[in-house]
């Protein structure tokens, strides 16, 4: 498919910088731009690597020159390039398949008819499935689950008994949303698995990572707020209650009984401690150790997580440890020095005294 700049200037409502009728062949986000293709640059100093790249025009916001290039400016760079995106390569359209004889539907399941669900499905008793869900195969809905409209699960996701689903939640593959929390009490020299009596409770407008693991509650539920968006491998341990509009990264792990407030940032590969308060629009910098609470707004990172500004200066300090280690080597070796001397003099001084005597 090959259109004109300007036609995709007035796709997107942008202005037209160079010749409108320069021919566009296709999108590419900038780290595969490539001769022909338009692409997005949404900072200065990206710039150069799109001229490099040969991509025959770009996607400006309000505040970058096109640099001789063919160029689209905009307000929204990145809302602007997703529509260009999909002009070029447009989304599949989701085929209803209504619920295949293939899947195992418990006869106590409610289904709402608006529903698809894929072969090799599993959905057990008492579980109830709201209008427009997209139960994809191999799905494992266990019983007592509640599941509101438009939710989508994908496949292999596991859903323990009583787990509860808001509307327009996304769970990806293999999720595994209310397995038992890693507790156990011990009793005559064995570890007891702890109660498990609790559940899990996804808000509206929830996303689980492929691969995360939601656990249950011991006795209440591990709550994730409202539009609170979860990365893959991610661990939330049993009893948390995650606020609203979080986002957390891949690969963290939240140890169990942690709150967080609304609109925390945890970065990739952030641990958190049980029993830990996070406080709301905290951000916690990748792989940061969080031993203690964390206050509102604060900016954590490193191992144990201290204040942002606080890390970057050790780290400054950390960088010199080279150079202040054969300072302070001079500065020793020239002590050992002027002790040799005080010495001699201090047994010069002793040894004339003596002759005087």
């Amino acid at each position: 498919m090959e259109v004109t700049l300007g036609f995709l200037a007035q796709l997107v409502g942008g202005q037209v910088l160079g010749d409108s009728e320069t021919p566009i062949t296709g999108a590419a986000p900038l780290p595969a731009a490539c001769p022909g293709v338009i692409t997005l640059v949404d900072r200065p100093e990206r710039l150069p690597q799109a001229v490099r790249s040969g991509a025959r025009a770009v996607l400006l916001p309000e505040n970058v020159e096109p640099n001789g290039l063919p160029a689209i400016r905009v307000r929204d760079v990145h809302r602007a390039f997703e529509k260009i995106v999909s002009f070029f390569r447009p989304p599949r359209s989701r085929q209803k398949v209504g619920i295949s004889p293939l899947a195992w539907i418990h006869p106590s399941a409610k289904l709402a008819e608006d529903v698809d669900v894929y072969p090799f499905a599993t959905i057990a008793e008492d579980v109830e499935v709201g209008p427009g869900c997209v139960i994809h195969s191999g799905v494992h809905i266990l019983a007592g689950c509640k599941i509101a409209e438009n939710v989508t699960i994908f496949p292999n996701a596991v859903l323990y008994e009583d787990t509860i689903v808001g509307p327009r939640c996304i769970i990806h593959a293999g999720a595994i949303i209310g397995a038992y929390g890693f507790g156990y009490l011990p009793e005559n020299g064995h570890h007891r698995l702890a109660p498990q009596l609790g559940n899990v409770i996804l808000e509206a407008d929830v996303e689980v990572g492929a691969g995360a693991t939601i656990d249950r509650g011991t006795y209440g539920p591990t709550v994730i707020g409202e539009g609170t968006k979860i990365d893959n491998l991610v661990l939330v341990a049993h009893n948390c209650r995650i606020g609203r509009h979080n986002l957390i990264c891949g690969q963290v792990g939240i140890a169990g009984s942690v709150t967080t407030g609304d609109y925390v940032v945890m970065a990739g590969r952030v641990g958190i401690r049980d029993h830990v308060r996070i406080g709301k629009g905290a951000v916690l910098g990748a792989m940061a150790g969080i031993m203690n609470d964390v206050p509102d707004g604060a900016r954590v990172v490193g191992i144990p997580a201290t204040p942002e500004r606080e890390q970057k200066v050790k780290q400054a300090v950390l960088s010199k440890l080279p150079e202040m280690r054969l300072e302070l080597k001079r500065l020793q070796a020239k002590i050992a020095e002027l002790e040799a001397r005080l010495s001699q003099v201090v047994s010069g001084r002793s040894e004339s005294a003596s002759s005087r005597d």
